[in-house]
């Protein structure tokens, strides 16, 4: 594979003569490059009115490789063959060289350009392009492509440095102007040989170089708008700003843009012009470019997303405050639905990039991401609702797509027990490069020193967290249930579907409770669980056993109406109760899990609730069972889904994180820090 490099355009503030005496003084010997051993001239010319002057010379350059390597190559050093042809008359030097050494194994081009300034007479550009396709290397192709490109890009910063030390040198030497070339009268008989000269017929074709023009990027601007970057990363940044030039039609991403899915993809610049191709399209498709302009959030929305703009951190990037604790996810999705959240997601995002921009601005230094402090105070099982959960996933994956590198980092503050389980369902989703912009705190620990006093002035600290600024954010709350969505609604918006397709129903009957059983082969898995009572008050309880439940004959899994344990069974003997029995009311959303203590069999028991004084504390029979089949009795309906997460997902996690009360949970039990006994939140709306 040949690997490419292209410089940005270098502005060397002094005038094209200058320049070339600063460049003259590299030869034949430069002991400001230590890899440049000497050169040789091996032939000179120039045109008749010495407009143009050829030189093409020999140079060795010592191999900075392993010496392994260098043993196998049998060479200490390579030589290149240099051509320059400068142009005192149109003020350019241009310079090709290539390889000798190894010339039928390893192919190396190189393309330099000096060039007046567009726009500035007395300033002098330079630009820097190469090539290097390795054919064949005794094996080690991959190593010697590694290291030549990191030694020719080391040498292209030191390249610049070295005329930079010389244009000092001539300035402290007196020589701070060299006038312009003027033509000599010429004698007739010499004019076809100047003409040869001038049009490059005589020293053969000039080197392919891209003149230099208002599409190019100027090493100043890429230090001071978008920061520093290597010179392989510059290189990569204007191929691919190149390649869209020459193959989108109409305006193509700003250079922030562009380097944020090169730095997504590390630079890989194959992968990041893929990704970047198929986040262009999904912008058109979705007319992303203009969101800003067209998108006006719901006022129910406005009301209940707690989330919102708020000042900047330490380093200037805008600062994003969502409240997720105090947000009710499952009543938001049932008011305005999936995509309405989504699109405001996605307007969040834009808006974070434009702040970037304004930020860079008024600060004088690049800005290109912002930060995000998410406090989940008040976050329990209730965000576990798993349509909720699989909505977030996708808002993920539409992000990491298409917003690459413009989270600069994330505070997580007051993170409860709960929160190690909604982490182990979205982290595999989250990119790597993003993970590690993570910082979560629970309890306290995010004040004082090594808490947000790292990232934020007091001065912006929310009061809510302690601080002395007062925050705009909507404080979020319960949704209405009478702002929910109808049916017919969530049909058109696609979601009813979707949600019955996660849960299953079922009915409760009086004396026919309906069970699920759940084998736990290991201890500390976490079973969760999530249901909604629709009709009917239910008593839910949560039993553990070390002998299966054998199911009935009129279905495998389960028995008539539901229910798998006998009569005979008794409570503290054959089976245990782990959770204590929580009331369900009709119309109540229930979230909740239990890490387990051992490995057997447990069972989730739905029960219909009985007036006081009357429930029931054994389990019934079949007889029970097959009367309450044929009565016209009430019955309770439900839908309802669990899980079982693996407990090396948890070992640890639970113990790490201090627990937080919420206003909108029941906690069945206190968990203990131990870890010895751990027992569920039960979670209602």
């Amino acid at each position: 594979m040949v690997q490419k490099y292209q410089s940005p355009v270098c502005v060397y503030k002094y005038p094209f003569e200058l320049v070339m005496a600063a460049y003259e003084k590299r030869f034949p010997t430069c002991p400001q490059i230590p890899v440049f051993l000497g050169s040789e001239v091996l032939s000179e010319s120039r045109s008749a009115d010495g407009a143009v002057h050829l030189v093409e010379r020999s140079c060795r350059l010592r191999i900075e490789a392993p010496r392994l390597l260098r043993k196998i190559a049998g060479v200490e050093h390579v030589v290149f063959v240099q051509r320059n042809v400068l142009n005192w008359k149109e003020r350019t030097l241009l310079i090709e060289a290539h390889n000798e050494t190894f010339a039928s194994r390893v192919v190396v081009k190189e393309n330099c350009s000096y060039t007046v300034h567009p726009e500035n007479e007395d300033w002098t550009c330079f630009e820097q392009s190469a090539s290097l396709d390795i054919r064949s290397f005794f094996g080690f192709e991959s190593a010697l492509e590694k290291i030549a490109m990191k030694q020719y890009t080391a040498n292209v910063k030191r390249g610049k440095e070295v005329i930079e030390h010389y244009l000092n040198e001539l300035i402290s030497q007196g020589t701070s102007h060299i006038p312009r070339w003027t033509p000599a009268p010429v004698p007739e008989e010499d004019t076809h040989s100047q003409a040869g000269l001038r049009d490059g017929s005589a020293q053969g074709p000039a080197p392919e170089m891209v003149s230099t023009d208002g599409d190019k990027l100027d090493a100043d601007y890429i230090e001071r708008c978008l920061g520093h970057l290597t010179p392989m990363q510059e290189s990569c940044l204007i191929q691919l700003r190149h390649w869209l030039q020459e193959t989108h039609k109409g305006k193509i991403p700003k250079d922030e843009h562009i380097l944020r899915f090169l730095r997504a993809r590390d630079f890989h610049l194959d992968r990041a012009r893929e990704m970047l191709c198929q986040s262009l399209s999904w912008r058109k498709q979705h007319q992303v470019d203009l969101l800003l302009q067209t998108w006006r959030p719901p006022a129910l929305l406005e009301e209940f997303y707690a989330g919102g703009w708020h000042y900047q951190d330490i380093d200037g990037r805008p600062l994003y405050i969502l409240r997720l604790g105090h947000m009710d996810t499952k009543g938001l999705m049932k008011a305005v639905g999936e995509e309405v959240l989504l699109q405001h997601v996605l307007c969040v995002n834009e808006e974070g990039q434009k702040r970037c921009e304004g930020n860079t601005r008024q600060f004088g230094r690049p800005i290109s991401s912002w930060i995000c402090l998410v406090d989940l105070e008040g976050l329990s099982l209730r965000h576990l609702w798993r349509p909720g959960i699989k909505a977030l996933l996708r808002m993920i994956e539409v992000v990491e797509d298409n917003y690459p590198e413009t989270l600069g980092r994330l505070l997580i503050v007051r993170a409860p027990r709960v929160f190690p389980v909604l982490w182990t369902l979205i982290s595999p989703f989250i990119n790597e490069n993003t993970r590690q912009k993570f910082l979560i705190y629970s309890g306290s620990n995010y004040q004082g020193p090594g808490g947000l006093v790292d990232y934020l002035d007091k001065e912006v600290i929310p009061d809510f967290l302690g601080g002395e600024c007062l925050c705009g954010v909507p404080e979020g709350g319960l949704v209405p249930k009478s702002l929910y969505l109808t049916e017919e609604d969530q049909e058109n918006k696609g979601q009813l579907q979707q949600w019955r397709d996660t849960y299953q129903s079922a009915s409760v009957l009086r004396a026919a409770p309906h069970e699920v059983a759940v084998e736990i082969l290991e201890r500390e898995s976490v079973i969760t669980w999530d249901f909604d009572i629709l009709q009917g008050d239910v008593m839910f309880s949560l039993y553990h056993t070390k002998q299966a439940p054998k199911p009935g004959p009129r279905e495998p899994g389960a028995r008539a109406g539901g229910q798998l344990t006998d009569k005979g069974w008794a409570l503290g003997a054959d089976y245990n109760r782990v959770e204590a029995p929580l009331i369900c009311r009709e119309g109540e959303s229930i979230q909740g899990s239990h890490v387990t203590q051992c490995p057997g069999v447990y069972l989730l028991q739905w029960q219909m609730h009985s007036a006081p004084g009357h429930m029931a504390c054994s389990l019934p029979g079949v007889e029970d069972v097959l009367m309450a089949l044929h009565s016209p009795g009430p019955r309770c309906k439900l839908l309802y889904y669990y899980e079982v997460l693996a407990s090396e997902d948890f070992r640890g996690s639970m113990s790490s994180l201090e627990s937080c009360t919420s206003r909108f949970s029941q906690l069945s039990a206190t968990t203990s820090s131990s870890g010895q006994s751990h027992s569920s939140s039960l979670v209602s709306r």
